[in-house]
């Protein structure tokens, strides 16, 4: 489902039907440690207990990449913050922000920082920039323009990835030290590529530079290619754990617990234009992911 190039890229590739833009920690740990009772018979620590998740938020503000603000969702080239997952105005989407706060509120309480073609390294300055709305909620999608390059060798390392996006949350806290955060997964790069390929003519548009990485000769099933895909989708699945693993050190803070990465999405979500970023309906589904684990008692298992 999406991530893309920078825009930069875009505009070098020129006149293409493509979208190269797609498809964060200070760690506040939370837990008291119990004390040692030791020969003087001291009493154990209580541990701190853990704050509860508001799953009624009444701000939101969102961050990330293309995903994000809606690009090639309704125009080719373009962003469509309106119909983003996370705070659209679209009726068709209902995006998470509209299916928490309703349309009044949404429009007001509501704010999206994603910048297209963004990668990991560039979260802590969107982090600074909603951090200074003061939310209640945050949303994080991001990761995939990290793994989608020209090449391989290109793609972000997992240890400055973690190191971005653990400043990224030290960013956020330190203005916003209570706003709750919801991280999504990065999307299953290798299913856009299974799935895309089916199609004569996305396979056309990703020859114009999108996601060469992953997408590059779509239909070579040789050796080097097939060990190329795989290394793409290694590197996102430990992305995928960075994601996870520092989100769970801070309290207040839930990750999706791979659900974006597991949708079994099909053509129906892609956007008509790229065949690579979400469209209206893909929008929607992420909207329906991200409500759900919100929303939820308590985080995906």
């Amino acid at each position: 489902m999406a991530e893309g190039q920078s825009r930069h890229r875009v505009r070098r590739t020129a006149a293409a039907l493509a979208a190269v833009a797609t498809v964060g920690v200070a760690v506040l740990t939370g837990c008291g440690g119990a004390g040692d009772g030791g020969s003087a018979g001291r009493p154990s620590r209580s541990p701190s207990p853990t704050p509860a998740w508001n799953a009624s938020p009444a701000s939101v503000a969102a961050v990330g990449d293309s995903i994000t603000r809606g690009f090639d969702a309704c125009s080719v080239l373009a962003d469509c913050p309106e119909v983003s997952w996370a705070t659209g105005t679209d009726d068709a989407v209902r995006s998470l922000a509209l299916r928490l706060l309703g349309p009044s509120k949404a429009a007001s309480h509501s704010w999206n920082h994603a910048v297209s073609g963004a990668r990991m390294a560039q979260l802590p300055e969107q982090m600074a920039l909603a951090a200074k709305e003061r939310p209640e909620l945050v949303t994080v999608m991001i990761g995939a323009n990290d793994a989608c390059r020209d090449s391989v060798e290109l793609m972000t390392p997992v240890a400055d990835f973690r190191a971005s996006f653990e400043a990224s949350l030290r960013q956020l806290r330190a203005e916003a030290p209570r706003a709750q955060v919801y991280v999504s997964s990065v999307p299953d790069l290798k299913r856009l590529w299974s799935t895309g390929r089916e199609n004569a003519l996305g396979k056309q548009i990703w020859k114009l530079g999108i996601c060469r990485s992953m997408l590059g000769d779509a239909d070579d099933m040789g050796a080097a290619a097939v060990a190329r895909r795989d290394a793409v989708q290694e590197r996102v699945v430990a992305f995928n754990g960075v994601l996870r693993d520092v989100c769970a050190k801070d309290r207040h803070c839930r990750y999706d617990g791979g659900a974006v990465f597991d949708y079994r999405f099909t053509g129906a979500q892609l956007s008509r234009w790229d065949w690579f970023h979400p469209g209206r309906d893909g929008q929607a589904r992420l909207a329906e992911i991200a409500y759900r684990n919100v929303t939820a008692a308590g985080p995906p298992a």
